[in-house]
């Protein structure tokens, strides 16, 4: 379908400021830029608390917050990863996304606020968020969830997080109940070739994202890692069941599409769902883009499937 004309105003607004590309702006303006307008993705849920945390991983003392909805519990949980390229953003520009997946999926969510690249390259943001999992697991009675219901989740750079983390949890004993992937990074060539669908115009550039991979990964080597390119896992059978979102107008679409046919070929559950007329991003601009709040509710009943509530 055509863009969404939310989404087309949003990208004029945008346009009209004349911003540099990501690749141009380098790391420290672009953190700065995404301080901008914390409440970009709407208003956050009063119902759900929230808590400022911290856990030890091997390399820092990182921050995480822990929303809990309401209710006595026993809770499922969410452990998410937060978007932005490795690079940028951080948990409190996702109050409003967390507090909401907290009270439509009755679940406990904790947002790791891993160290960023390319002051920390590949593996130390994927070791945060691994460990941020361990300590959830380690912590079940102390947060009030139940052990057999906790899945991963990220998008963008978060969902290539959260992929590696699934593969991971896998091949080291950690059972996950579910993977929540939206508009996933999980290879590199899909940015690569002279011919990337939707490469300029969209908001997120192929160059961009070509520069975030840049800053992420230490060099070939690790394109052969899949905990830092979950496009290069030799077997994906075994994995937790996934729910898939990509946006029509995206740089990364074919990426989603291609790890959600990998997965379904494994035999591993999946939910595939393609975000007609949308742009990479949108689930962070509820406050101008209305399916970025809808896709909340999509995310929550697919969720609430896997779990079988």
């Amino acid at each position: 379908m055509p863009l969404h004309p939310q989404a087309k105003a949003f990208l004029d607004g945008i346009a009209a400021l004349n911003p540099p590309d990501i690749s141009e702006a380098g790391a420290f303006v672009a953190r700065s830029n995404s301080h901008g307008e914390p409440d970009i993705s709407g208003p956050i849920d009063p119902t759900v608390r929230i808590d400022n945390r911290f856990f030890t991983s091997s390399t820092a003392d990182t921050y995480i917050k822990v929303y809990t909805p309401a209710g006595s519990g026993p809770f499922s949980a969410l452990v998410y990863f937060h978007g932005g390229g490795w690079v940028v953003n951080y948990v409190a520009k996702y109050d409003a996304q967390c507090a909401a997946l907290a009270t439509m999926t009755n679940s406990v969510v904790i947002s790791i606020n891993y160290q960023k690249a390319p002051e920390h390259k590949f593996p130390i943001p994927f070791n945060d968020c691994y460990e941020g999992l361990q300590w959830v697991v380690a912590n079940t009675k102390e947060l009030n969830i139940k052990p057999d219901k906790i899945g991963v989740g990220g998008d963008s750079a978060g969902g290539n997080l959260a992929s590696a983390v699934a593969l991971a949890a896998r091949d080291r004993g950690i059972k996950l109940a579910y993977q929540l992937l939206i508009y996933p990074c999980n290879g590199p060539e899909y940015v690569d070739s002279s011919d990337v669908p939707n490469a300029e115009t969209f908001g997120l550039t192929q160059r961009g994202m070509k520069w975030l991979w840049e800053q992420y990964l230490n060099g070939p080597v690790d394109r052969t890692n899949p905990y830092a390119v979950p496009h290069s896992a030799k077997s994906y059978e075994g994995l937790a069941p996934a729910v898939i979102f990509t946006a029509e107008y995206d740089v990364l679409r074919q990426d989603g599409i291609d790890y959600a046919a990998k997965l379904k070929a494994a035999g591993v559950p999946t939910a595939y769902i393609d975000c007609p007329g949308m742009i990479h991003g949108f689930f962070n601009y509820g406050k101008y883009i209305d399916e970025g709040i809808k896709i909340r509710t999509w995310i929550a009943a697919e969720i609430n499937k896997v779990l079988g509530k």
